[in-house]
């Protein structure tokens, strides 16, 4: 078995087509806003001013059809994923007892991806979530590469050598990851090869950078592994491939973009790598029951005062008003930090280079053409993650990660709730709230049978993930799921989908509270 199989064993073999530069891609418009809730609340992380917008009249929404709780069911549980974390000697010795994923599309087809691994070689537990745009390219790059580069920089200098002298000697390789993943979490088999020897030369150069017997801080190893899988990105589709197909893809990766949020679990060291706005929250179990949200990621966009002062800083006092517009960069991308995204990265004459010397598909895609207004000092662009450390707590029950198509939705205060009910089935003892609307005896009381069947019906979902899911596309004004609204905005068609929300992607991990609390110095809780 060649080397590269060896290390990346027990991938599945789905290709990925490249029926168009940019598949995921489409064309987004804003809606007028209807009793379901806008487009103007998810505004598309890329807009160009040249683009033509469609208009659609809001009686396309009431003509959706209902669909049975069954076809729902079936819609939300496509692709639904879940993990244990195997016992020994009938105890559970990990900090994390196991996670459950999701992710319901609204592009067609979907741009987020999601990726899960236990480090073989080192010790602990990754979990990503990646969130596309421009198409799925980037992202679905990311899900496939970034946890090796992660895993790699994690490793002592004499395993380093270890690895590289296997190589160099042709023998069989230990794997450096066991993947978690759903059937439908394909791998591009086609580009492995190229994969792994960027791959390598990363760890030849960490060789020369280490000495024996060093081993890797984990704030670091996150850090160089963002950075310089962005920059293989770049460097490849520099450099193009002799194979059509690979040219083509490095192309596509490295012109589309993608945000990560990253999570890497070692006992009770958590660390947070994210770059972007997808963002990753903690369910904190206070003493009543109840659960508190602990924000662990910060988001890389207009809503983030110290990140615009950032990247004003890092450009001439001429591009002050020109360089973040309508709370976009370059008046165009809303995350402020991405991987790939090359023209807002590249200079000019590198991307008309790249491009002159590319296949024939990138001359008919308008975007490859498009340079942003005001280009004048890049890059403008980073891929450097902002990374966050949490010592866990026996109070710290779960974690969430999520793209921005559930914080959209969903307040993370709120979704702390929802995920701690669920778990702890302890939702019916809070009170019930309207949350300041006014409502008849009747509302009351028809409110208080809808929470009194949900009580048999909260664990119709064996999934969290699914559960959340269900309240993020379905939840109402009272904080509940109402099947009427859930049903209408599954059925909504392709070319609505994206106008009343973002593609949704969950992984929730469940911590261990009793081994948390064994591995804490006394004295602290």
């Amino acid at each position: 078995m060649p080397v590269t199989s060896q290390l990346l064993r027990g991938l599945p073999r789905t290709k990925v087509l490249a029926s168009s530069l940019l598949p995921c891609q489409q064309q987004r418009s804003q809606l007028g806003p209807i009793t379901h809730q806008p487009a103007s609340r998810r505004p598309s992380r890329m807009w160009q001013s040249h683009q033509h917008s469609r208009s659609y009249q809001t009686t396309s929404v009431l003509r959706s059809y209902i669909l049975t709780p069954p076809q729902v069911n079936s819609i939300l549980k496509a692709n639904e994923y879940s993990f244990k974390v195997p016992e020994f000697d009938g105890k559970n010795v990990s900090s994390v007892m196991g996670f459950e994923s999701n992710q319901l599309p609204a592009n067609a087809p979907i741009e987020d991806r999601r990726s899960a691994a236990t480090c073989l070689q080192t010790r602990g537990m990754l979990l990503g979530v990646f969130d596309g745009h421009a198409g799925c390219a980037c992202a679905q790059a990311l899900s496939e590469r970034l946890f090796y580069y992660i895993a790699v920089s994690l490793l002592p200098h004499d395993t380093l050598c270890e690895l590289e002298a296997a190589v160099d000697a042709g023998r069989a390789l230990s794997p450096i990851l066991q993947w978690h993943k759903h059937p439908n979490d394909y791998f591009s088999k086609e580009a492995q090869n190229l994969y792994f020897n960027s791959l390598r030369t990363y760890w030849q150069e960490l060789i020369d950078l280490t000495s024996p017997g060093e081993v890797p801080d984990t704030r670091e190893a996150l850090l160089n592994a963002f950075k310089r899988l962005d920059s293989d990105i770049s460097l490849e589709a520099q450099v193009g491939d002799p194979n059509a197909f690979l040219h083509y893809w490095v192309l596509r990766v490295a012109f589309s973009g993608a945000t990560a949020c990253v999570a890497h679990i070692d006992g009770s060291d958590l660390y947070i790598a994210n770059a972007g706005d997808a963002r990753a929250v903690l369910g904190v179990q206070e003493e009543d029951g109840s659960f508190s949200a602990h924000t662990l990621s910060n988001d890389h966009s207009a809503q983030n005062d110290e990140e615009m002062a950032r990247i004003r800083s890092e450009h001439p006092p001429s591009e002050r008003k020109t360089v973040i517009r309508q709370d976009r960069l370059l008046g165009l991308l809303m995350p402020f930090r991405a991987f790939g995204d090359v023209k807002f990265k590249w200079s000019i004459e590198l991307q008309k280079r790249v491009l002159e010397s590319g296949p024939d598909q990138l001359h008919e895609n308008e975007h490859t053409k498009f340079i942003p207004p005001n280009y004048h000092t890049p890059p403008y662009l980073t891929a450097e993650p902002e990374i966050t450390y949490h010592k866990l707590r026996p109070q710290d029950r779960f974690m969430v990660i999520g793209s921005d198509g559930l914080w959209e939705t969903l307040h993370r205060q709120e979704v702390v709730r929802i995920v701690g009910e669920y778990l702890t089935g302890m939702h019916q003892r809070q009170p019930l709230t309207v949350g300041g609307y006014k409502v008849t005896l009747g509302q009351m009381q028809g409110l208080l049978d809808e929470r009194k069947a949900r009580v048999s019906s909260a664990f119709e979902d064996q999934n969290s993930a699914t559960h959340l899911m269900r309240h993020a596309v379905g939840n109402n004004e009272f904080g509940t799921v109402d099947h009427e609204r859930l049903s209408k905005m599954l059925s909504l068609p392709e070319e609505l989908a994206r106008m009343y929300r973002d593609d949704i992607t969950i992984i929730i991990s469940q911590f261990n509270p009793h081994v948390i609390g064994a591995q804490r110095p006394e004295g602290q809780s």
